[in-house]
């Protein structure tokens, strides 16, 4: 990451033009610059703080995250930044009783198992040795954006040089000014966006708000925890007990009623609290305690012309369902794919449209979740416990027969996908494959952009008209069948062959984001429903 001036008493300006510029460069804005980075484009990252936070904020993501960290290269299973815990994630009453338990051991659909632990300092270093990798990819740290523009063409940007001092930006008097002008921008500068109230944009507050203790933790010696995860809810003080990433545990104590911010970050206070987990100063390193206040609210609308939003920028959760973060990496992942198809005179601006519409309702859904597991967590009130405890542990009861919970999906918003097809809008499925001489995860050795893998034993195709505008989009067709079918993408396990049979389809589309397009039947039905999805992309070709 660069700076706009070597010597900060220079006073300099430089201009800048990019295909698309982002603001914020922390996991959101870095995953789309790589994404579009590495698609050819030219970009430009800027981030007001002159260094990169070392501490940690956000410590877990689940399956569907895992899947898009390996299309940028990096392994949630291998890499030293993650770890896992194959282990029940359990809701335990103030006397240990089980009230819930949820399947963090399982894998997913897709592969990946459903929860992974990090470290956020470390996760963002390697977006950013990737994106220094990528020579079409500026960064720039310690620029404050100070003015946003825009006419039909392009948005223009300026900024100055800033340096932090006690977590305030501060303009350098004399410092570098920048000017950007770009075709598209994106806002990924956090809760207190810029890029949202230069656009006078306001989120809905849905109002809940809860104070917590934060505390990160790095105990000297490895202690096992059984389970690996968990959440007392003890009326006397609701507590999160989960990994922090490799080597590291975090704690979070929620405020009580009339209990300050300042009182219930001391020091003192954070180890009184930590004691009965058996850590002390001469066991284990404080690496910070802060008090959060967890709120929940959202952007009604993500995009203004060419500037759109994503990550906390566009909305803020609750930290329960553990989705905060993976949160704004789907929108990443849902803009750079739009953004490139308009960016190749393929698709229209108005495919942007579906930004919004898609990822509204899906982080409404995660917001309100999270939002109603943190009703059921934040009780301090005894006897509104006592009968929570009563109709969960009833509920658990019946559970057991079953086995644990399912860890929650939501299905995307009106948007890019058969709306008619009840798989589609939902995370796609990925096995085992074998192709061209290579065996692994579909994503690996097959594609990462939009994929239509089909039955061998299946004689419908796409059109002639379909199929070419299908490979303009960076679309590739695939016939899968099992070992000794003589398919050429073989189907090792029987993934995509038993998936599609048990839905009685022949054909699955899936997008460059790993959401379902649709399902399809006959030739008839395949050929139909991709006509629909390339007229919901506002193709230039069908205007």
């Amino acid at each position: 990451m660069s700076t706009i001036s070597q010597d900060a008493s220079a006073k300099s300006h430089q201009k800048l033009e990019a295909d698309v510029a982002v603001i914020g460069l922390g996991p959101v804005g870095l995953m789309l610059c790589i994404l579009l980075g590495r698609k050819g484009y030219s970009v430009v990252g800027v981030d007001r703080w002159p260094t990169p936070y070392p501490l940690p904020r956000a410590v877990t993501f689940d399956h569907e995250i895992a899947r898009i960290l390996d299309s940028v290269g990096i392994d949630s299973d291998n890499d030293p930044a993650i770890d896992y815990h194959d282990s029940i994630y359990r809701w335990l009453t103030a006397e240990h009783e089980t009230l819930m338990e949820v399947d963090w051991i399982s894998k997913a659909q897709d592969g990946w198992r459903n929860r992974y632990w990090f470290s956020q300092p470390a996760l963002e270093d390697r977006f950013r040795q990737i994106v220094d990798s990528l020579p079409n990819v500026k960064t720039f740290a310690g620029i404050e954006i100070n003015s946003l523009t825009q006419d039909h063409n392009s948005v223009t940007l300026k900024g100055i040089q800033v340096s932090a001092a006690n977590g305030v930006a501060t303009p350098i008097d004399g410092g570098s000014t920048v000017t950007i002008e770009a075709k598209f921008v994106v806002g990924s500068d956090g809760a207190n966006s810029f890029v949202r109230r230069s656009l006078g944009l306001e989120m809905t507050d849905l109002q809940f708000y809860y104070d917590w203790l934060v505390v990160d933790m790095h105990p000297h010696i490895k202690q096992t925890y059984t389970p690996a995860h968990y959440q007392i809810c003890d009326p006397v003080r609701p507590t999160t007990v989960v990994p922090g990433g490799p080597n590291k545990r975090r704690w979070e104590f929620m405020a009580l009623p009339g209990e300050t911010k300042d009182e219930l970050s001391k020091p003192e206070k954070t180890w009184e609290l930590l004691e009965p987990f058996g850590l002390n100063p001469q066991n284990s390193t404080l690496e910070r305690a802060v008090v959060w206040r967890f709120q929940a609210k959202y952007l009604e609308n993500w995009r203004v012309g060419r500037v759109s939003l994503a990550g906390d920028a566009a909305h803020l959760m609750p930290p329960f369902a553990g989705e905060g973060m993976c949160a704004g990496l789907r929108d990443a992942v849902n803009l750079a794919w739009k953004l490139d198809l308009i960016l190749q005179n393929e698709s229209k601006i108005e495919l942007l449209d579906a930004y919004t519409s898609e990822r509204k309702p899906h982080i409404k859904w995660y917001i309100n979740f999270s939002v109603d597991l943190g009703k059921v967590i934040c009780v301090t009130d005894p006897e509104e416990a006592a009968r929570r405890n009563r109709e969960l542990i009833a509920a658990h009861d019946v559970q057991k027969n079953i086995g644990p919970i399912s860890p929650h999906q939501a299905v995307l918003g009106e948007g890019i996908w058969v709306a008619s097809d009840k798989e589609a809008g939902l995370p796609a499925i990925q096995g085992r494959v074998a192709y061209k001489g290579m065996t692994g995860r579909f994503d690996t050795v097959a594609t990462r952009s939009w994929s239509l893998v089909s039955l061998i034993d299946s004689n419908e195709s796409l059109s002639a008209d379909a199929a070419e505008t299908f490979t303009k989009i960076g679309g590739k067709q695939f016939r899968v069948g099992l070992p000794g079918t003589g398919a050429e993408l073989v189907d090792i396990d029987g993934t995509y062959t038993s998936w599609l049979k048990l839905k009685g389809a022949t054909h699955l589309l899936v997008r460059p984001d790993f959401y379902v397009g649709f399902v399809a039947q006959g030739q008839s039905d395949l050929n139909l429903k991709m006509s629909e999805i390339f007229n919901l992309m506002h193709l230039s070709q069908n205007a």
